[in-house]
């Protein structure tokens, strides 16, 4: 294989997810039949957790997919559940945003997919809660794209001022800081330090505040990255080629052995520290192209709290977008 294939990646919910349950037939065992189906499993889903409301909590558990044609009792949760048939050689379960998806091959009875979902109900009830979770963490943090809304940027919120003056602007949006304010009476007790003033009339529309908003995230965002890149680059005798901006819904990161980078913008309502550990995380590999130990250890010469990070990185919810 050429090295300018070989590429790794750094996930959006989870810089160094365990991977999920695979039973896979390998060499010594003896051929899969209609009697002895494979299982696979996957999961997907949006941002991060937030507590359940206590009523939630308190009521039994039930999750139904919007496409749902079977139902199971699952660890004491009722598991309304899309499932299909196709051209595959293994029983898959994948628990998303809408809930659990099972797939089976053609050949596999609805006994046989009964069974092993009652083996795995307790893992696949406690992903179909996290999921839940998740999609309430990101309801509570959609952004109402209108003046006065907040975001996070770089780990401070930041209040969208919607500002005519700055219409001709060359960029058209101007963060200002308390100070920079006091013309305008300044910040009221509590409310964010930062502003940023967009040059767009009071009558703009959402997705006009919006495009304008990540317009500006992203220069700034590439502005950060290109100097975390060229400050940890030589700590860690590496050279990185080519940084482009990604978008992606799953990952943070990746590289690729010819010193591509790719990071994702939206990184850039984090921290510093954190997307240090990302810039880092990425540019580790250009040495190490795996997850080996000897691959942390490389990270840790130049993030020595990491692992810290890491974990904040998953924890912290993004703003949603949508």
């Amino acid at each position: 294989m050429m090295r300018g294939l070989l590429q790794f990646t750094l996930d959006l919910f989870g810089p160094e997810p365990p991977a999920p349950p695979v039973l896979k037939r390998n060499k010594a065992v003896a051929p899969m039949g209609p009697s002895q189906p494979a299982i696979e499993f996957v999961v997907t889903a949006a941002a991060n957790e937030a507590a359940r409301p206590l009523e939630q909590m308190l009521a039994p558990a039930a999750f139904r997919h919007p496409r749902a044609n079977r139902e199971a009792q699952l660890s004491g949760a009722v598991v309304a559940y899309e499932f299909r048939r196709g051209k595959r050689r293994t029983i898959g379960f994948a628990v998303g945003p809408d809930g659990l998806v099972v797939s089976a091959p053609k050949w596999v009875p609805l006994h046989e997919v009964d069974a092993a979902l009652r083996e795995k109900s307790t893992w696949v009830v406690k992903k179909l809660g996290e999921a839940r979770e998740r999609q309430g963490r990101l309801e509570s943090n959609r952004v109402e794209w209108k003046n006065g809304a907040t975001l996070p940027f770089l780990g401070e919120r930041v209040v969208i001022v919607l500002d005519p003056r700055h219409a001709f602007s060359e960029v058209g949006a101007v963060l200002q800081t308390d100070a920079d304010a006091g013309a305008h009476g300044g910040a009221l007790p509590g409310a964010p330090r930062l502003s940023l003033r967009l040059g767009l009339p009071l009558s703009a529309t959402p997705a006009q505040i919006r495009d304008a908003v990540q317009a500006w995230l992203m220069r700034q965002a590439r502005r950060i990255f290109l100097e975390r890149l060229n400050h940890f680059a030589p700590r860690l005798g590496v050279q990185w080629r080519r940084l482009a901006l990604s978008n992606a819904g799953t990952r943070w990161g990746s590289a690729s052995a010819d010193g591509s980078i790719r990071l994702n913008w939206r990184l850039i309502h984090f921290r510093q520290p954190i997307i240090d550990y990302v810039v880092a995380h990425e540019l580790s590999h250009l040495r190490v192209m795996n997850h080996s130990p000897r691959f942390w250890d490389t990270v840790r010469t130049v993030v020595p709290d990491y692992t810290e990070l890491r974990g904040q990185l998953k924890e912290e919810a993004l703003p949603r977008w949508d």
